[in-house]
């Protein structure tokens, strides 16, 4: 997934792990000193690298510092060491994933170090889309079969004689290669390196109205800014999805995200535990403080505490009873 900017201080260890755009620490080498910390009412999250699961962890870290008493540590992980570093108790709680079933036989159901803490009420969609200027000019663009022909105007000097797929960061899980290849597509990802870099690009075209095709995803708040509109793929399907990775030649599935807790963290993490199981939003709300963070440039601290103030009625009921 785009998904994608915090910075996980380990000041007891005097450790900074740095982050840069949508790339982060190997947390199965390096560890939070909160984590794991026998009867210390402390609580370690991880962030995905995207301003969404940012939001989930912001709005939680301000929830249960200031209503639930917790010292709350948050690191910046990518999406499949994430799932290592949570089996590890080198942290305890993923708050959005967007499927990763061979992570999930591994450790929900093999090992069992790793719990559903259920979804978090958010249904997420990648995909491929045009922005919606491009789609009313030339409406059949939105049939993939038809992409080939537009290849031209997509060109950029980092596709060469290709048509550019504007993609994010390099350590998202895509499967924009293996579609182009498998699709007998004339065009080249090229990645813009992190989710705000990718915003960047999308906003400057936008801006000039010139043509350009991007990996991207719901819910996002620049769809409020950049209306665009999704290109439909060969449809999605399980058996699809059962291929190799390079064998994909489908649409990504809508997806219900989820959230993971550490089995030990699960079992004694007492109302810290129990308040991200509760946690529970829509869209809409995530993408109200997405957009404080990522465009009003709140800090997500602030922007957190914005939000709670505006919406008690919303987030009372994840407090355990």
């Amino acid at each position: 997934m785009a998904r994608r900017k915090l910075l996980g201080a380990l000041l007891a260890a005097g450790v900074l792990l740095t982050a840069t755009g949508c790339g982060a620490a190997d947390m199965t080498k390096q560890t939070s000193p909160y984590a794991n910390v026998s009867g210390a009412k402390t609580v370690t999250l991880s962030v995905q690298s995207w301003v969404g699961a940012e939001s989930n962890v912001a709005v939680a870290q301000y929830l249960l510092e200031h209503e639930l008493g917790y010292r709350v540590d948050t690191v910046q992980v990518d999406e499949v060491p994430a799932w290592d570093a949570l089996s590890q108790d080198r942290v305890d709680a993923i708050l959005e994933d967007w499927g990763h079933p061979d992570q999930e036989k591994r450790y929900v159901h093999d090992k069992k170090t790793i719990v559903s803490a259920g979804d978090e009420g958010v249904t997420g969609h990648i995909g491929w889309w045009v922005p919606k200027y491009l789609a009313d000019e030339h409406p059949d663009i939105l049939d993939w079969h038809n992409l080939n022909k537009y290849a031209s105007l997509f060109r950029t000097a980092e596709s060469g004689s290709k048509g550019q797929l504007l993609d994010g960061s390099p350590s998202y899980v895509t499967n924009d290669k293996a579609l182009v290849n498998n699709l007998h597509l004339d065009y080249q990802p090229v990645f813009a390196g992190s989710e705000a870099a990718q915003i960047t690009q999308i906003k400057q075209f936008a801006q000039q109205k010139k043509p350009f095709l991007t990996y991207w995803y719901m819910p996002q708040w620049l769809f409020n800014e950049v209306p665009m509109v999704e290109v439909k793929l060969p449809p999605y399907t399980d058996a699809c999805a059962a291929k190799a990775p390079a064998d994909i030649d489908c649409a990504y599935p809508t997806t219900a995200l989820q959230k993971y807790l550490n089995a030990d963290f699960a079992k004694h993490g007492g109302k810290a535990a129990q308040f991200l199981r509760n946690f529970h939003w829509t869209k809409d709300q995530q993408n109200e403080v997405s957009q404080m963070i990522a465009e009003e440039k709140l800090s997500p601290e602030a922007a957190a505490k914005k939000w709670v103030s505006e919406h008690p009625e919303v987030w009372r009921s994840w407090l355990p009873k």
